[in-house]
């Protein structure tokens, strides 16, 4: 059957993570009873007896239901067991002992400080593949060696990261994982979008060779059969998207960064540029700290100015890079781009002369 995914509004209930779910349950909560029960269970499975449902429930402290709940997360976490129905239990297979997983101090603190940012980071709700990572974040620090968990504790509040807005993309998720599958199946998909190129809804058959997030957002890049070529496309304006039986064979030659080629972040035009920037002192400092683009160079000037040289395919994506520092620079070449500019700032005089409505 085909798989078909539409944009719609997200549901108005809210679920509450499994993690903090813990008003029915006779389990005590949080975080570090239940890492400390995960092992016990654990330590039970690899003892060599036989334990059943009630027994377990009874070492736990736990209901029956909570058990099979801890089963799952062992298992999901590579934990190999079986059930013997004679003898009644279960009991970890032979060759399969969950072992603590062995991360140095700074890995198990990079992993965990990234699944705090998903979970308190604006982030969260926006970004596919991010809920998955906190999930798998906290299963690897149920696992962790004592001495790695309490220097993770120490830390973790100490540490911030303030990821940038992202684009929101809730109402994409079935986009991201109908693509997934069709790169995994190399299926076709068929796809209606919000062209800004053409300014109108446009329908092609898309075979799709890598999903990108840059700029804020998620893209896909693959071949389009309307345009006979490989574009990029947006999630966000995706309106339907439909998984076909036909397949299509992967370029397997397809590169990336070739295929953005000098581009100054995602669209090559066709021409290559050399252009020539000046910023002023005050913002100086700010624009050598960045590597912009791979064929960039700096030139100091006695006045503390720099001059700011790049090659890039197109004009469009740097002409809006160079309109966020406002007078802070000054186009010195190609003569395009310095005019693109002055009519750029023309229009903007034009806007602030007159009167807001």
């Amino acid at each position: 059957m085909h798989t078909i995914a539409t944009q719609k509004p997200a549901p108005s209930s809210k679920v509450s993570s499994p993690r903090h779910s813990t008003q029915n349950s006779p389990e005590q909560p949080g975080l570090p009873g239940r890492i400390h029960r995960l092992l016990k269970l654990a330590a039970l499975l690899q003892s060599g007896r036989n334990y059943d449902t009630p027994l377990l429930a009874v070492e736990l402290g736990v209901s029956r239901r909570t058990v099979f709940r801890y089963l799952d997360v062992l298992r999901s976490v590579g934990m190999d067991f079986a059930h013997d129905p004679q003898a009644g239990g279960y009991q970890a297979k032979p060759g399969s002992l969950l072992r603590p997983v062995d991360f140095n101090l700074t890995e198990a603190l990079a992993l965990l400080l990234a699944s705090r940012g998903v979970r308190h980071g604006p982030a969260e709700p926006s970004i596919p593949l991010l809920r998955a990572a906190a999930s798998a974040a906290l299963k690897i620090e149920s696992v962790l060696p004592g001495p790695v968990q309490q220097y993770c504790r120490e830390l973790i509040n100490k540490i911030i990261i303030n990821p940038a807005a992202a684009a929101r993309h809730k109402h994409t998720a079935g986009f991201f994982e109908m693509i997934q599958r069709a790169m995994h199946q190399k299926r076709k998909l068929k796809m209606v979008y919000r062209s800004l190129t053409e300014r109108e809804r446009i329908e092609t058959t898309l075979s799709p060779y890598r999903l990108l997030f840059s700029q804020r957002a998620w893209y896909v890049v693959g071949h389009s059969s309307l345009h006979e070529s490989v574009r990029t496309f947006k999630l966000l304006r995706i309106y339907q998207l439909k998984l076909l039986d036909k397949l299509y064979i992967p370029d397997k030659n397809f590169d990336l960064e070739k295929f953005f080629g000098y581009a100054w972040s995602m669209i090559p035009e066709g021409r290559l540029y050399r252009v020539a920037l000046r910023f002023s002192q005050k913002v100086a400092n700010n624009v050598a700290e960045v590597l912009w683009h791979k064929t960039q160079q700096l030139e100091w000037l006695r006045d503390g100015s720099l001059i700011f040289r790049v090659t890039v395919d197109g004009l469009t994506e740097i002409g809006w890079w160079i309109l966020g520092y406002g007078a802070e620079v000054e186009v010195m070449a190609p003569a395009a781009l310095r005019n693109q500019m002055a009519k750029t700032a023309q229009r903007m005089l034009n806007t602030y002369k007159r009167k807001p409505k």
